[in-house]
């Protein structure tokens, strides 16, 4: 098998990263971009993106697996079947620190039907995460800053300031 024929690293990064923040008492959460194989709760879909919170907490009966995520959840107290496909998946990351990882996504390209690879916008991750992209070679030209787009290009991430943020448990 060559590079070609191998399948996505994507899905092995979710669960790394989702194992990452379950290990560290962080909750995981992923940006999805929706389209029509998404199953989600369309009323909380803004700008064609929704965020999912997929910790332990949050779901049940989750699964993360090569071709899709799925789990259910309650959605303003109604229990939901959540299916998203893996290459919808636009970022995993820490909802209390913002560290993560944003993936591109392929889109159709002007010359005939050849997939190229986009940032995503983002658009529904808070404006203060800390989200580290994933950038193939030929598309890291189009990445022209940081998702929050208030770093330079070229300029190294400025490190989180404050406290380290805490996990209380509440019984």
């Amino acid at each position: 098998m060559n590079a070609i024929e191998s399948t996505s690293t994507r899905p092995y990064l979710i669960r790394a990263l989702y194992d990452w923040c379950s290990d560290n008492g962080l909750t995981p959460y992923v940006a999805v971009l929706v389209d029509d194989s998404v199953q989600v709760p369309r009323e909380y879909v803004k700008n064609g993106e929704i965020v999912l919170n997929i910790s332990f907490d949050a779901t049940s009966s989750l699964k993360l697996g090569n071709d899709f995520i799925e789990f259910k959840a309650r959605f303003a107290g109604t229990a939901r079947e959540i299916v998203v496909p893996v290459r919808q998946v636009i970022a995993i990351y820490a909802r209390e620190n913002g560290q993560g990882m944003a993936f591109p996504m392929s889109v159709p390209g002007a010359a005939g039907d050849a997939a190229q690879p986009r940032m995503p916008s983002l658009s529904s991750v808070p404006s203060d995460s800390k989200v580290v992209p994933l950038v193939a070679v030929e598309a890291s030209a189009e990445l022209h800053a940081m998702p929050d787009g208030d770093d330079p290009e070229g300029s190294p991430p400025k490190p989180p300031s404050g406290p380290r943020p805490a996990l209380k448990r509440v019984k």
